[in-house]
């Protein structure tokens, strides 16, 4: 047993332990000296649970035990700014590590021999339950529960300084929205128009140093105390952000403000929502220790080949380090596993200057992989660690993303998108979704048989999770989301801010297989609105220079296309066009005559954007039970105008999906009305504040339509 050997693996506590030493060769004199320590250590007394070993004691007691210690490190500077914001896949193998300019500081260490993965200590201890997220940095630990919350409608706790001490509060566990019941009627106005929140929570930590509190999302503004310091504030939802104080060991006082009032300003200053104004901590929160480097925001990109008649995968990892020490050369070792199969890569040493980070550069070659796949959800283990200082996991699926002559194609096979928009509410938890509510939606996309989804925010990253394991592609919107033929980021601030979003979200949830296109517009009109056009093509540039492995896409509003496609679209791979034949348009249209409109449409879009993949990302019909079943409103004609929609899209060969408008019904502002539909179709009920075009209730209970699109998007699946 040589120096590498390390404490937790010998375990050197209680007599069967001390018979184990002696039997690996220890000499027994040794074992005896240990055995006395053992006695003295804490514990030990009779009747006493079995003592816990002292790392520092034993090490004196029996050097050979434990790996010779390094020096300690110099204390931790503050985090300097970052050289390279966003790391992009290398080009191709072999790959080079960026390197920051040279730093004055002085001349750093050597760099260790790179450490493969399963040489590496264990993974920093998480400090709570298991985060649901399993994608992020290693040693997180979940802050669901221990949550007091008290309402502040008249604004008052500020004033007040609930930050140090705070009224009596309600217990809730997060993720929580305080307002996501009732949102129909008086109340439901009440709801939403917003108010003030505080929740406080007791954490312990056990050493003093810097810790990271991440929260995924928090509506709409927040502002965090820790012991009555404010340490952090933050503003908009479906973005993750962190703060990051130093702590003393012990027990500390978390406060966070939410303040999700006035929806009609949000939306001015460009933070509209699609659904209802549900505020509060609506995704989960965690905590971790930060140690002396750290690992963030990876890439994975894959580009296939065949070699003597096999496949092999090229995998472009990228990852950032920072470094919170002294100047020195840092080693990033990785894995990717997928059952009894474990392959191991380093990445070449980056030197970095105190407070500096870097991107870390390597390829992966996988023969014989087990690819992701729609419907086929293959996913490895990877694993990225600093030697005993900094770790990040996430699973991942090895698939390459093409388009050929304006169709989409995943491993070389061509793929039809076929799914429904989903919102990620829950009845009476808004959009605070528990695991449950997540694996509800992903269970009802795959009972109407989906390949995928769209999405017009970020999704949370753990639904993206169970998305990647059922493999269901994703449309997904990023950066701000506005009402049709709208354009609310209209200063260079707010454009700016709008483009800061989209590279957040691309940093935290590049390594999702499941995302087939990231979406910059819903529902755009002509070459956009002043300014919007620049936003766009800066953001797809962007995109496609750090992620080149994925779509870039905008959704079209109706016939508002472009006479001669701009600047908006010169970067985009992908046209989505919505419509509403049958039901805003033509309302009144036959089965043939929405079929003649639609091939009208999508051979317009053709000319328009040669080249492009093109799909019908939303279309449907209200259904509720307040209609008879075979008129506008009515379950019947929903699905016989679905099914109509299908058929069409079935036949056309430049179309590449159908996404039904919606999964469920959902909440919007109170007074909804329904849109246009109602001034042409007379004697239309619809219900006040509530979107009825989903293929199921707000409970999940399936209206009629549900059948009718299974055995289409079978009739595609078996026919494409």
């Amino acid at each position: 047993m040589g120096p590498g050997v390390t404490l937790s693996a010998v375990r050197p506590s209680g007599r069967g332990h001390l018979r184990w030493l002696t039997g690996k060769g220890i000499p027994a004199g040794a074992v005896a000296v240990l055995a006395l320590a053992a006695l003295a250590l804490p514990g030990a007394a009779a009747g006493a649970e079995e003592p816990q070993a002292s790392p520092s004691l034993l090490c004196q007691i029996l050097p050979v035990l434990c790996p010779p210690r390094e020096p300690a490190p110099p204390p931790e500077p503050e985090p300097g700014p970052d050289p390279d914001p966003s790391p992009g896949p290398s080009p191709k193998p072999p790959a080079l590590p960026i390197t920051p300019s040279p730093s004055p500081s002085p001349s750093p260490e050597p760099a260790p021999a790179p450490a493969t993965p399963e040489e590496l200590p264990a993974a920093p201890a998480a400090l709570g339950p298991e985060p649901v997220t399993f994608r992020g940095p290693e040693g997180r630990g979940l802050l669901s529960g221990g949550w007091g919350y008290r309402a502040d409608p008249r604004n008052v706790g500020l004033r007040r300084h609930w930050e140090r001490r705070m009224p009596r509060t309600t217990r809730v566990t997060l993720p929580h929205s305080p307002n996501a019941w009732p949102v129909t009627g008086r109340r439901g106005r009440r709801n939403w128009e917003g108010s003030v929140g505080w929740y406080t929570r007791q954490i312990e930590v056990p050493a003093t140093g810097r810790y990271a509190i991440r929260f995924e999302s928090v509506h709409h503004k927040a502002i965090v105390w820790i012991d009555g310091k404010r340490v952090g504030r933050h503003t908009g939802a479906y973005l993750p952000w962190e703060v990051r104080p130093r702590l003393k060991a012990g027990r500390h006082r978390l406060v966070v403000r939410v303040d999700w009032r006035d929806p009609v300003q949000m939306k001015r200053d460009g933070w509209h929502r699609a659904h209802f104004n549900y505020g509060g901590i609506n995704r989960e929160v965690t905590i971790r220790r930060i140690g002396d480097s750290e690992l963030e925001a990876p890439t994975v990109t894959t580009r296939l080949a065949s070699e003597q008649g096999r496949t092999v995968a090229y995998v472009d990892v990228t990852v950032r380090v920072r470094n919170h020490t002294g100047a020195r050369s840092i080693a990033v070792a990785g894995s990717l596993s997928r059952g009894d199969r474990r392959i191991t890569f380093t990445f070449p040493a980056l030197q970095l200057g105190a407070g500096k980070s870097g991107v870390a550069r390597t390829t992966v070659r996988v023969p014989s992989p087990e690819l992701w796949r729609p419907g086929q959800g293959n996913l490895y283990d990877l694993r990225l660690r600093v030697r005993g200082e900094s770790g990040y996991r996430a699973r991942v699926g090895l698939r390459e993303l093409s388009v050929r002559d304006g169709h989409p194609y995943v491993n070389g096979e061509r793929v039809f998108l076929r799914g429904a928009s989903l919102h990620e509410l829950a009845p009476r938890r808004g959009d605070a979704l528990r695991p449950r509510d997540m694996d509800r939606l992903v269970r009802l996309l795959a009972s109407i048989g989906a390949n995928a989804t769209r999405a017009q925010h970020p999704l949370n990253p753990a639904l993206l999770e169970r998305l990647d394991e059922k493999g269901i592609l994703v449309w997904m919107g990023v950066g701000p989301f506005d009402s049709p033929g709208s354009w609310t980021s209209t200063t260079r601030a707010k454009a700016q801010r709008a483009f800061e979003r989209v590279m957040t979200t691309l940093a935290h949830e590049q390594t999702h297989p499941s995302i087939f296109a990231w979406n910059l517009g819903n529902e755009v009109a002509y070459n956009g609105k002043p300014g919007q056009a620049r936003y766009v093509d800066r953001a797809a540039r962007a995109l496609k220079a750090r992620d080149p492995g994925r779509l870039t896409a905008l959704d079209i509003w109706s016939k508002r296309w472009p006479s001669k496609p701009g600047l908006m679209y010169r970067h985009i791979d992908a046209i989505g066009g919505t419509n509403y034949i049958g039901w805003y348009e033509a309302p009144h249209a036959d089965e043939q005559r929405i079929a003649e409109i639609l091939r009208g449409r999508f051979a317009t879009l053709r000319k328009l954007f040669p080249g492009k993949v093109l799909m019908a990302t939303e279309f449907g019909a209200e259904a509720n039970g307040n209609n008879p079943t075979n008129r506008h409103g009515g379950y019947r004609y929903q699905a016989r105008l679905l099914q109509a929609h299908l058929r069409t899209y079935r036949e056309l060969a430049d179309v590449s999906g159908a996404l039904i408008w919606n999964l469920t019904d959902f909440a919007l502002a109170p007074n909804y009305a329904g849109g246009s539909i109602a001034s042409k179709v007379k004697g239309l009920r619809l219900r006040a504040g509530l979107n009825t075009k989903g293929l199921f209730d707000m409970r999940g209970k399936p209206k009629p339509a549900v059948e009718v699109v299974r055995r289409e998007f079978a009739a595609i699946a078996s026919g494409r």
